[in-house]
């Protein structure tokens, strides 16, 4: 009896599988019969899986919150506002073609960004199940695959951000080829103010800025990821004091004159809420909405200060003063 209670006591002998080593590296799960589950040998997880504290590999089933959808807000945004800072640059003043084409390039970004979402995971609808960013390297996986015996090692490479990383690359590749189907049959029929050379040398600039951006979020997406609002704010800032000391605006009648500088202006004030909500988060919204009253600020600052900081003003009280 006392070897039969004793055999009760004593623990089922369990087989204990060596350690999985690294910070990305998991067990798949083989096999699951109830409450208990098979698992794989230690090595890389499937693309939409990541691995939990116990290291096994789990399937990403979250969805993004508000800060990962502004990220890809401003991912999007990029290749826009480039599109049209370059159409702008190279329309001209006389040229009638530049509000069509802005509103073309606004058309090719939208249906990329929605074929986008329809192609990701769950296929046909505009949500997408993704994996919880923990940490910077979440976003640099292949710097952190073990070498067990300083000779192998084990490649663990995966996108432990599904699918912020990845995402991004495909709405590129359709913002690319959009517009190559599009703009050149629509700039060559409607850019009559322009020279033959100077008609497409919007769409020549995209194919530069294309790679580039490419390699920045390849690069740095994990950096974008934690600075964008930050970069919004600076960026705003400086590109809406350029643009109103060179339109020589200096009062609030100057922004009336021309639609054009309203237009800009809201933008500039979009941009603004948009970092200020990346920033906040809105998770206190008591707290976070009044900061929203800070956008027009840095405009109106510009524009009270503007007459007292014109250089033929200081040139002139400093020639008196002598």
């Amino acid at each position: 009896r006392s070897t039969a209670v004793t055999r009760l006591r004593c623990p089922a002998a369990v087989e204990v599988q060596p350690a999985c080593l690294g910070l990305y590296c998991g067990r798949i799960v083989l096999a699951v019969n109830g409450s208990a589950e098979t698992y794989g040998d230690c090595g890389v997880c499937p693309r939409g899986q990541r691995t939990d504290d116990k290291k096994i590999c789990r399937e990403c089933v979250g969805s993004p919150d508000l800060y990962d959808w502004l990220y890809l807000g401003f991912m999007a945004m990029l290749p826009l506002v480039l599109h049209w800072f370059f159409i702008e640059w190279y329309s001209g003043k006389k040229s009638s073609s530049a509000l069509l084409q802005h509103v073309t390039a606004l058309f090719e970004c939208s249906i990329a960004a929605i074929i986008t979402l329809l192609i990701s995971d769950p296929v046909g609808s505009l949500h997408i199940r993704s994996c919880k960013v923990k940490k910077l390297s979440d976003w640099y996986t292949m710097l952190y695959n073990p070498s067990p015996d300083y000779i192998t090692t084990v490649h663990c490479t995966q996108e432990a951000v599904y699918p912020l990383y990845t995402i991004v690359f495909k709405y590129y590749a359709f913002c690319l080829v959009l517009m190559m189907l599009l703009r050149p049959l629509l700039v060559k029929k409607i850019a009559c103010g322009l020279g033959k050379s100077d008609r497409f040398k919007s769409i020549y600039a995209a194919l530069y800025f294309f790679p580039i951006l490419t390699v920045l979020q390849a690069v740095g997406g994990g950096l974008l990821y934690y600075a964008f609002p930050y970069i919004i704010l600076v960026l705003s800032l400086v590109t809406l004091a350029v643009y109103m000391s060179a339109s020589e605006v200096e009062s609030f009648k100057d922004l009336l004159v021309r639609k054009k500088r309203l237009v800009v202006l809201f933008s500039h004030w979009l941009l603004h809420a948009y970092g200020i909500i990346s920033i906040s988060k809105l998770d206190k919204l008591e707290q976070d909405l009044p900061l929203l009253a800070l956008v027009p600020a840095p405009a109106l600052f510009y524009l009270l200060t503007a007459k007292y900081t014109e250089p033929s003003r200081i040139l002139s009280e400093g020639g008196n003063g002598h």
